[in-house]
């Protein structure tokens, strides 16, 4: 064999170890994101501190921008009632400890005793943390057409 034939098989494993790595902190990142929505259905209180930064913005489609106490608050009172949340075509790309979630939102809600839906293209901002978990820093929505 030649000489690159072998450097470039002697870097194979290390190529795809990181691979690997990647893969499981993107599945760590989505199961995350899985935690978040079940926890925007059936809010606790507890698991949304958990899983969002105290830093916090979490950006509406109609410009409102909430801190971490206001989007807990809405979601536990009930103000904001979401009866089902659907995402798809998500992609996550984890760069360094943060990570770049987008999907689609499909929801129905029941905002105040108000039914609706929504749909919605959605921007996230993960952190990873010191103790390997990974929190929601920021979020934006826009409507999608």
């Amino acid at each position: 064999m030649n000489k690159t034939i072998i450097c470039l098989l002697a870097l194979l494993p290390l190529f795809a170890s990181r691979g690997m790595a990647q893969d499981k902190e993107e599945r760590s990142v989505s199961a995350a994101v899985e935690s978040l929505r079940k926890a925007m259905v059936d809010p606790d209180k507890a698991v949304l501190d958990k899983l969002t930064m105290e830093e916090l913005s979490y950006g509406h489609s109609n410009g409102m921008i909430q801190d971490k106490q206001a989007f807990m608050d809405a979601l536990v009172s009930g103000k904001s009632d979401f009866v089902t949340i659907d995402l798809s075509n998500q992609t996550v790309r984890v760069v360094g400890k943060t990570a770049l979630v987008r999907h689609i939102l499909s929801a129905t809600t029941n905002d105040g005793g108000k039914p609706g839906s929504t749909k919605l293209s959605i921007l996230m901002v993960w952190q990873q943390q010191k103790d390997g978990n990974w929190r929601l820093l920021a979020r934006q929505a826009t409507k999608v057409p």
